[in-house]
């Protein structure tokens, strides 16, 4: 069980793949990330789309066609890529999914959980899109369950 939704581990696996990918201007197409990050090419097609549509990755067409990241994209946050599929509630919702969660009318977990959520909160925002690139390269890391 992972912290993200399904569309969110997909997407930051795809970016992932793609940033280690544009190094040298390389492009991906879509069976090609989808094998490699073990997600189903149709859902994935719409989660690239919409990462497209909102500049996180860029898409061209064509025969010579693909998914790349360029120097901009690659210094990104990776709470950019949460943001435009999810919105901000990882970044302040409740922990329990109560909507009515406050400083003034906490949740049993609100205290605790405001902690985690702040430090995962911090790490997406100052963790860029290509920080792992050697590590995906040289096979340290792995995008692939």
């Amino acid at each position: 069980m992972g912290l993200f939704s399904k569309t969110c581990e997909y997407a930051m696996r795809a970016v992932f793949y793609i940033a280690s990918k544009s190094q040298n201007g390389h492009r991906v197409g879509i069976k090609e990330i989808a094998e490699n990050i073990n997600s189903p090419e149709p859902f994935l097609g719409k989660i690239l789309q919409k990462l497209s549509r909102e500049g996180i990755i860029i898409s061209v067409k064509g025969p010579n066609g693909g998914f790349y990241l360029d120097a901009k994209g690659l210094s990104r946050p990776i709470a950019d890529i949460i943001m435009v599929l999810e919105g901000d509630n990882i970044f302040i919702g409740c922990g329990m999914g109560l909507s009515f969660c406050s400083e003034n009318n906490p949740c049993p977990l609100h205290n605790e959980f405001k902690k985690v959520r702040n430090q995962i909160t911090h790490m997406l925002h100052i963790t860029n899109i290509g920080a792992f690139n050697k590590e995906l390269l040289n096979g340290t890391l792995t995008l692939n369950k």
